[in-house]
């Protein structure tokens, strides 16, 4: 049975994961209080899991000059040890030329419980629609131009 306090605590756990995308701030050990050491990520470029996981990530985002990530509509099922949870998302991507790349989805996670709180111990991103130029695969930031800030 999910308490109010396990639906605020996840709720809070999206936003605190899509508010480290956006900031970039991709110090060693970021991912502690968002991730299990294991945990697995699956996204339109691929799978991975635990600290390949975290380099995938981050070697995604560095494919743009800037992010935009929202949440919204979360839901959380949660039981003693774990949970489960989904959320709609809105992800602008800002290429280094400036140009866009939109994205909308719906985002499933699993969570488990640790001594810490709520972690995500598996996330995968469904893409519904996106808008715009998408990466080339493959393409790293360090091969990328930088361009113009846009806004």
């Amino acid at each position: 049975m999910t308490t109010q306090t396990d639906q605020t605590e996840i709720e809070g756990l999206v936003h605190r994961f899509f508010r480290a995308l956006d900031a970039r701030e991709f110090t060693p050990g970021w991912t502690d209080g968002l991730l299990t050491e294991d945990a697995r990520m699956e996204t339109p470029l691929g799978t991975s899991e635990g600290a390949a996981a975290v380099r995938a990530t981050e070697e995604a985002l560095g494919r743009y000059d800037r992010t935009q990530h929202l949440a919204s509509g979360i839901v959380a099922e949660a039981g003693a040890t774990t949970a489960r949870a989904s959320w709609n998302a809105l992800m602008v991507h800002v290429h280094h030329d400036g140009a866009l790349f939109r994205v909308g989805g719906l985002f499933e996670a699993g969570l488990a419980r640790t001594g810490d709180g709520w972690r995500f111990d598996r996330m995968a991103v469904r893409v519904i629609w996106t808008q715009g130029r998408p990466p080339v695969v493959g393409e790293s930031a360090a091969r990328q131009p930088s361009g113009s800030r846009v806004g």
